[in-house]
């Protein structure tokens, strides 16, 4: 069935009931990736989305998770605009859970 990946709204082919056939069945993930998933409010994602999410463990290894103002990283943890800090996907996913506040970047997938 046709359906729109809940991150990126691209669409999607949707195997639920043929999981073994499904396209996002032919992609490798790694099992933090998994976990992580379980945690966000996301349904079908398609295989670009699974893999950039994947990448975040990479990237989790290279940056620690800024706990003082001079470990954040521009354009890994945040950027500026108009001069109020923007936090990006990668920060929201490092934090590890969900604030519900309807983030512009949020990683976990929940809207308002």
């Amino acid at each position: 069935m046709e359906e729109t990946c809940s991150r990126c709204q691209q669409k999607l082919e949707c195997r639920v009931d043929d999981i073994q056939n499904c396209n996002c069945n032919k992609i490798v993930i790694q099992n933090i990736t998994k976990e992580f998933l379980q945690k966000t409010s996301y349904k079908c994602l398609c295989n670009n989305c699974l893999q950039q999410l994947d990448y975040f463990a990479v990237l989790d290894q290279q940056y620690k998770f800024p706990t003082l103002a001079s470990e954040f990283v521009p354009h890994i943890h945040y950027y500026i605009e108009n001069g109020y800090w923007v936090f990006t996907e990668f920060f929201h996913y490092q934090k590890g859970k969900c604030c519900k506040n309807g983030c512009r970047h949020c990683a976990f997938g929940y809207k308002k």
